[in-house]
């Protein structure tokens, strides 16, 4: 998203009239700028779990929290919960090296591919395994789909294609450009996995993954995290990771085979996977395997009339800590200031205004989740270890990534979600003569990539919330133009980093539009509700006895 460059003293202009009805004299823009340019400083190193920046950071967080007048909520009467991972760090060079049609060609990691490990071996060893082309990777019964159909990949290298078979045809069993739950990475790695391959390597393009090779690349440079298992010999593949296009080109090519027909063959009903011809993958690397502590922080409300009732607000502090691949600045520290202290600002500042008047009927959690960037694991481990109890929790309003480049006509929401929340999404900003558009990026598989998506999977209504594109200043085309320009430059990169020059009435208002919504959740005495189409409404039905009707 672009900088604005405008003065300071222009940014902070109220986009409307002060709200009189929110207590602590509304959602400030100096307050949500404050905590922003703190958290995305050098000083906090990037806020990369188990590091001195999640120190800094989990250590503001609580005591802000503390400041606006919450209570503790974590363990032991605490502000944190502790979230106990598995780590993984590669150790020493990566030797790679693809033959393929008589030619035997290295790989250099991070250039041509980015793999990394989860498998518990301390030592991935692969010597000539076969490689096999599995179109996308997809197994849906339900869709009748199967790129695994008649395709034995055990032990074998798995080839697969990123996003949906359907992505660019704009139709099909696969909901046209909206990505599905099977278009995203993770769901490519667990089900190679189920089939007993011995890797997977995802064929990057931009547009399909929605971010560049730069943002692969970084998200693998360092430690790789996961929920402790006791199945990770069998959940995880010993080797996984992405290839560049390019390469993919190569390969196919060595062993007579045209990328661009196999990728169309692969977007086709009945398509069967086989293997490269004769290509085969020798990789090699060592990895160090522990188990570390990091830190959600929690900080309650309690409710009024309902206060065994919670609704959450959530956001995750964490970025990607310091990368050895600096930027052509020589800057080598993702801040992650839109992605996500912008979220965090907002929920120490909603956290003040909140516990500055008189409490909601049901109580609020103010949550500041981690590992996010590691795949939901700080969502995922509260979900399974809840603090208050998942059956009365009513919904969960999570915070992504608001724009600084100036305040917009409406409001948004990440995926279709078919749940509830968005229409009271619609109620909250029209308080205020704002608007709800549709998540305008479906293609980007978002419902999936941020942490609300743990909770739905737990049956509990949620919802991400982020910001609109229909910019005041620049329309629908500034704000689309906004958001590409960040994700190809910024996004997981060092120059994701807070500027005085921001527009901070963006941000501020998309606060606002969150407090009118938690605050009619919190103040209701009926329950949230997926959609009855909804892949998780029937989760949430086998609890329904445990809570009391309206």
């Amino acid at each position: 998203m672009r900088i604005a460059r405008v003065s300071l003293a222009l940014c902070l202009l109220p986009l409307v009239a002060a709200a009189d009805d929110i207590p602590g004299g509304g959602i400030d823009a100096d307050r949500l700028a404050t905590h922003l340019r703190i958290l995305a400083s050098d000083e906090f190193e990037g806020r990369a779990p188990t590091t001195p920046g999640e120190d800094k950071t989990v250590a503001y967080i609580s005591e802000q929290f503390a400041a606006a007048g919450l209570q503790p909520a974590g363990d032991d009467g605490g502000w944190m919960q502790q979230v106990t991972l598995s780590r993984s760090t590669l150790t020493g060079p990566v030797e790679a090296t693809l033959q393929a049609g008589g030619t035997t060609r290295p790989l250099a990691n991070s250039d041509d591919i980015a793999v990394e490990s989860l498998h518990p071996d301390p030592r991935v060893d692969l010597r000539d395994v076969p490689l096999v082309f599995a179109g996308y990777g997809v197994t849906a019964p339900e869709l009748d789909w199967d790129d695994y159909a008649g395709l034995d990949v055990r032990g074998k290298i798995v080839v697969v294609l990123v996003n949906d078979p359907d992505f660019e045809t704009d139709s099909g069993r696969f909901g046209g450009k909206a990505m599905t739950y099977y278009g995203r990475w993770t769901y490519k790695y667990e089900e190679a996995a189920r089939r007993g391959a011995a890797g997977v390597l995802i064929v990057h393009e931009t547009v399909p993954a929605a971010y560049p090779w730069a943002t692969v690349r970084n998200g693998r440079n360092g430690p790789q995290y996961d929920i402790v298992r006791a199945d990770a010999a069998t959940h995880h593949l010993p080797m996984r990771g992405w290839m560049q296009r390019e390469v993919a080109e190569r390969l196919f090519a060595d062993v007579g085979m045209d990328f661009d027909a196999a990728k169309l063959a692969a977007q086709q009903q009945g398509f069967r996977g086989s293997a490269l011809g004769g290509a085969t993958l020798s990789i090699a690397f060592g990895v160090v395997h522990d188990r570390v502590t990091t830190r959600n922080v929690a900080g309650v409300l309690p409710g009024a009339a309902q206060a065994d009732e919670t609704v959450i607000l959530s956001g995750h502090w964490d970025s990607f800590g310091i990368t050895p691949n600096a930027d052509e600045r020589g800057d080598n520290i993702i801040n992650g200031a839109v992605d996500n202290a912008t979220a965090i600002a907002s929920l120490i500042e909603l956290a003040r205004v909140f516990a500055a008047g008189e409490p909601p009927a049901r109580s609020l959690l103010f949550l500041a989740l981690t590992a996010e960037e590691n795949g939901l694991l700080g969502a995922k481990y509260y979900a399974a270890n809840p603090l208050r109890p998942l059956e009365t929790t009513a919904a969960v309003l999570n915070m992504e990534m608001w724009s600084p480049d100036g305040p917009t006509h409406d409001i948004s929401s990440w995926g279709m979600g078919k749940v509830s929340l968005e229409g009271s999404l619609v109620a909250a900003a029209a308080h205020d003569g704002r608007t709800y558009s549709p998540d305008p990026n479906l293609e980007a598989g978002l419902f999936y990539r941020a942490d609300h998506f743990a909770f739905a999977q737990a049956g509990v209504p949620a919802i991400t919330i982020g910001p609109g594109v229909d910019q005041l200043d620049g329309g629908i085309a500034g704000g689309q133009a906004a958001r590409a320009a960040y994700f190809e430059r910024c996004y997981h990169q060092p120059c994701d980093e807070f500027s005085h020059d921001w527009d901070m009435r963006g941000p501020t208002q998309d606060t606002q539009t969150v407090y009118r919504l938690a605050a009619d959740i919190a103040n209701r005495r009926d329950w949230p509700t997926w959609d009855a189409d909804s892949e998780f409404a029937a989760e949430r039905a086998k609890s329904a006895k445990h809570r009391p009707a309206p």
